[in-house]
């Protein structure tokens, strides 16, 4: 298994699309092998997705995503934990412990549907096209 989380200074960075690197984690027998932190040479959900592939990635973790990159992983058959803020180290433990608390319904640019007032709650991290958080 390996997991990668979007990350800056220790912490998960909160908008994948503009992720300047991810902390990749090697997992064996549900212990953390090795980690290491890349540059993702480039920016845009498309291009991040075929990076994790490139990589061998099949989880990530990750703060505001939007549908086109959730789309992007989904056909990379990467499994994504969205929501999540705080520790990247502690988060990767969580979920190995089966206690990550994450959002599944992080998904912020519903077309035309109500966001129920969660995107507020996001502080300006949601991928809404052509505003600038």
């Amino acid at each position: 298994m390996k997991i990668a989380v979007t990350y800056e200074n220790g912490n998960i960075f909160q908008h994948f699309g503009h992720t300047e690197s991810f902390k990749l984690y090697e997992i064996e027998s549900g212990n953390i092998t090795n980690t290491s932190v890349v540059d993702t040479e480039g920016s845009g959900h498309g291009a991040l997705a075929d990076f994790l592939k490139k990589h061998t990635v099949d989880t990530l973790i990750c703060g505001g995503i939007g549908a086109g990159a959730q789309n992007a992983l989904a056909e990379a058959g990467i499994t994504l934990y969205g929501g999540v803020s705080g520790s990247a180290d502690q988060a990767v433990s969580d979920l190995l412990a089966e206690k990550l608390s994450y959002n599944p319904d992080i998904e912020c640019n519903h077309h035309g549907e109500h966001h129920h007032g969660s995107c507020g709650e996001h502080h300006g991290n949601c991928e809404h096209h052509g505003h600038h958080a």
